[in-house]
Order: structure tokens, then C-alpha cells, then sequence
């Protein structure tokens, strides 16, 4: 990119900007006069800008302005009714202001250019969210205007504590960043970190916040998600007032959240409607993840290794089924695991209508084929079954990921070696887990006993009395508010944890 300063003649600067947005017909050369004697060109890309504004707010009035008064140091923005008038002097900078919808004004015998905050497009309204929707709660999302999902957040922390920076990433996209946090909770030390990471991100572009999410986290390896992605506002809400930094990226609207936690992914915002009802889903919710993951290796283990630990009558069933199957119990699993897998990836795929019909009616049907045809037996449908259903029972689809993943190889290894393999797959991945790290914080983060009340249960919200923070990050900072504070005015996701 060009860096150099403008010219206070204008035909160079219009020459040189001309000449970097040749073969591009939507950008617009607006050659104008004031007094019938300064030239002056105000460029701008079509549709990008407020046309009537544009009129209104400066060209009419660079009719009445006298020759002199345009001149004058200070004048010139001073007349033109626009909000925002930034001057700029570098080449670099008016066309980043031109591709970002702000119309650049030069003008004759001045060597700097006006930028004019009249950047307007078309944009998708707000919706209900797609992957994160509750039964009580805000019935709103962000969308893939980043000026839009800051007012929304804006909206909701009416404090001068909610500070941003915005940094540009993509060498050619050029797509602007924006870091959310509040100034007394999240620290200076995450926050030095997180800049950082963005500014040492050097790609030709970035298109979506996962692009980004990989190229920051600190292993990019694991198949486990490091950021905490969200799209709810309530959601980032919470989570920075728990001392945590929010990413926004334009063009997506789905929000990072720094450092991420295990436990994050396992809670919802409607586990703080009821404390008792809280407490009983995200049980569950642990549970049905522990299935999710193990339940088919540890069928294929016991019935092929250690028939001994099943009851005999329900031994005696199994056999009976699997009396006609011709394949190993492995074998079979594995064909019903990679059907349903992909019976769930092409009700994804498929319009939202008939989707989710695919998905569940494809199943029975095919299940019950494979039944009739004596390719499977029963129970293993039904695992299959259990397993699909306790994968849909974790709140945020990023974790469920790596456990889809996950089971087929703990499942092969379950196959080999019976409950040796099975333990050892699953110690492994525990470890793993154990070892990972987000920004610095463990994933399994538990700094404080009194943080188990809003983690693995959701306790009443006059118990968390404390102010949420990142100690790992934050105890040792002077000045830090650690005292207490009305925890249960946080909204739907202010937890402790």
C-alpha cells in the first residue's frame, strides 16, 4: 500500500488514486467547482455511501462556500453538516476510507483530504439465533455489521467501563477488528495478549472469525475449541463481565471470546432462570457429554471382550439379535456411527424445511432397513440412537465437534483392546484436555473453591456473592475489584466461573 503523503496539487493525487482503482466501475470521480475556479474531487463507491447525505451534506454546500473560507485551516469541515469529518494525509488512508463507504473530498491547494462519515449498506436485520436458541431468554442475535452488533452490546453495558480497539487484519481484505472488554475487570495482561496475537496475524484475508480463531488460539493442533464462539448478545454480555475479551469481526456474527474455558461450552443462559433447574440440566448436560463420547466404545468392548460383565438374560438378547449379522461388533458400529454422521451433516446442509425431516425420518428408515436385512442388530441402534441424541443435549455446537471426532478412533482402539483400550483413550484424552490452555488459563481453570458453585451446578444467585473475575490473570494486580457485587444483576449469563 501506497504510504506517502498527499499532494497539495490535486490532479496528482487524483492521477495516482485513479490509477490504483483502474478497471474498478463502481468507484466514483466526482469532479467539482467552488466559485467556478478551486477544484476540488470528491471520490466515493457506488451504493456504498448515503447518496441524499452526500447531496445535502456536501455538495450543496460547497456551492455556497466562498474560495477563501475553503482554504481557511479548520473551515471547510467546520460547514459541512456530517457528523464525523476526519482529515487525512496519507494515500493509504483515503483509499481505505473509500473502500470502507467514506467519501474522500480533496480539494486544490490543501494537503491533506477530508474523509466524510457517510458509509451506508444494506444489511440483515436481527434475528433470533440459529445454533443457540433457548426457550426463555433474548430472542435476538448479532448480525455481520459490526457497527450494528456494538450497539447492540452498547445497549446492554450502559457504562463508560466498556472500552474498544479496533486493529485490520488480511493483507488484502483489510477486515476490520474490533476488542470489547471492560476496563476494570479484564486485565491489562490478557488484553496486551490479545492485541498481539491479532496484530501478528498476516494473511491475504480474513473472511470469518473462525479463520481467525484457529490462527490465535494457542493450539491449533487440538481438536478441542480454545475460544468460546456466540453469536448471543447476552452471552458476550456475561462473559466480559466476568473479566474476559470479546473479538468482533465484520462480516461474520459470531463473537470470540478470550481466554476460553471447558466449562464455558457446557452452560447456557437459561440455566439462570432456576437455580434448581440450572443446577439438574448442566448435570445432565456432563452426563450426556460423558455418552456422547464413550457409549459405543464401550459397547463394542464389553461385547466383544468381557461378555461376563452383561447380565445374562440381557447377553442372551444380544446374541439372539447379532445371531444374524455378519459382521464384527466393530465393524457394525462403525457403519452405523459414519451413516448417522452423515445423515446429520446432510440435514444441516439441506434447506432449513426439510432438513430436519431428512435427518430424523432418513434414520428410522435406514435403521430399520438395516435391522430387516440383518446388516445390525437392534441394541446397536439403539446405542447409536443414545449417543446421537446425547451430542444434541451440549449447548454449543463447537464442542460437539471434537467429540463426533473423537469417538470413532477411542471406538477402534476399544475394538483392539477391550477396556484396557477404552481407559487408556479415554485417560488420554483427559490429559490432553488437562494440558490445554487458553491465553494463558488452563482449560480446566477452577482457581477458587467458591467458582464450583456457578461451574459444575448453578447455586442460588444469592450465594455468588463474589465479583466474577480471571484471578489467573487478575489477583495479582493492584487495585483489581475483587469485593463483592450484586451478582444477581448480571443478566442471564453472569456467572462466577
Amino acid at each position: 500500500m501506497d504510504t506517502s503523503e498527499l499532494s497539495n496539487d490535486i490532479s496528482v493525487s487524483v492521477q495516482t488514486l485513479e490509477a490504483l482503482f483502474t478497471g474498478s466501475s463502481d468507484i466514483v470521480f466526482h469532479r467539482l467547482l467552488i466559485e467556478n475556479s478551486l477544484e476540488a474531487e470528491l471520490i466515493y463507491v457506488e451504493n456504498m455511501c448515503d447518496m441524499q447525505r452526500v447531496e445535502r451534506g456536501v455538495l450543496i454546500p460547497l456551492q455556497k462556500i466562498t474560495r477563501d473560507h475553503a482554504l481557511s485551516p479548520g473551515h471547510l469541515e467546520k460547514v459541512l453538516p456530517i457528523g464525523k469529518v476526519q482529515i487525512i494525509t496519507k494515500r493509504d488512508e483515503a483509499v481505505h476510507h473509500i473502500l470502507s463507504g467514506n467519501p474522500v473530498l480533496l480539494v486544490d491547494k490543501l494537503p491533506h483530504a477530508f474523509a466524510l462519515g457517510l458509509a451506508t449498506w444494506n444489511q440483515r436485520s436481527i434475528e433470533q439465533p440459529s445454533g443457540e436458541n433457548v426457550v426463555r431468554g433474548p430472542h435476538e442475535s448479532f448480525n455481520e455489521t459490526m457497527a450494528t452488533n456494538l450497539s447492540i452490546l452498547r445497549r446492554r453495558l450502559r457504562t463508560p467501563d466498556l472500552k474498544t480497539k479496533t486493529v485490520s487484519t488480511g493483507l488484502i481484505s483489510d477486515t476490520p477488528l474490533t476488542v470489547a472488554y471492560l476496563q476494570n475487570m479484564a486485565s491489562p495482561e490478557l488484553l496486551d495478549e490479545v492485541m498481539r496475537r491479532l496484530e501478528a496475524v498476516r494473511r491475504d484475508s480474513i473472511l470469518e472469525s473462525g479463520m481467525l480463531e484457529e490462527l490465535i488460539q494457542d493450539n491449533p493442533y487440538s481438536p478441542f475449541p480454545q475460544l468460546l464462539s456466540t453469536e448471543r448478545p447476552d452471552v458476550v454480555t456475561s462473559q466480559l463481565l466476568e473479566g474476559r475479551v470479546a473479538i468482533f469481526t465484520e462480516g461474520t456474527p459470531f463473537v470470540l471470546i478470550a481466554p476460553g474455558n471447558f466449562f464455558s461450552f457446557i452452560q447456557s443462559p437459561e440455566d439462570y432462570d432456576n437455580a434448581w433447574k440450572g443446577s439438574i440440566t448442566r448435570l445432565l448436560r456432563y452426563l450426556y457429554l460423558i455418552i456422547a463420547l464413550l457409549l459405543p466404545a464401550a459397547y463394542v468392548a464389553i461385547v466383544t471382550y468381557h461378555q461376563e460383565m452383561i447380565p445374562t438374560n440381557l447377553l442372551l438378547t444380544i446374541a439372539n439379535t447379532r445371531e444374524q449379522v455378519p459382521f464384527p461388533v466393530l465393524v457394525e458400529t462403525l457403519l452405523m456411527e459414519l451413516m448417522f454422521e452423515a445423515l446429520r451433516e446432510a440435514g444441516l446442509r439441506l434447506p432449513k424445511q426439510i432438513g430436519s425431516a431428512v435427518s430424523i425420518v432418513g434414520a428410522l428408515v435406514i435403521g430399520q432397513a438395516a435391522i430387516s436385512a440383518g446388516l445390525v442388530s437392534p441394541p446397536m441402534v439403539m446405542v447409536v440412537a443414545i449417543t446421537g441424541i446425547a451430542s444434541f443435549m451440549v449447548p454449543h455446537y463447537a464442542i460437539s465437534i471434537p467429540l463426533r471426532m473423537l469417538r470413532f478412533p477411542i471406538m477402534i482402539i476399544s475394538g483392539m483392546l477391550g477396556l484396557v483400550g477404552f481407559v487408556l483413550s479415554f485417560v488420554t484424552v483427559i490429559i490432553h484436555m488437562a494440558g490445554l490452555t487458553s491465553f494463558g488459563v488452563p482449560y480446566f481453570s477452577l482457581q477458587r473453591a467458591s467458582e464450583v458453585k456457578d461451574t459444575l451446578i448453578r447455586a442460588p444467585f444469592r450465594q455468588l456473592e463474589n465479583r466474577p473475575f480471571m484471578s489467573s490473570y487478575s489477583e495479582n494486580i493492584p487495585g483489581y475489584p475483587q469485593g463483592p457485587s450484586s451478582k444477581g444483576n448480571s443478566g442471564s449469563g453472569g456467572k462466577e466461573s
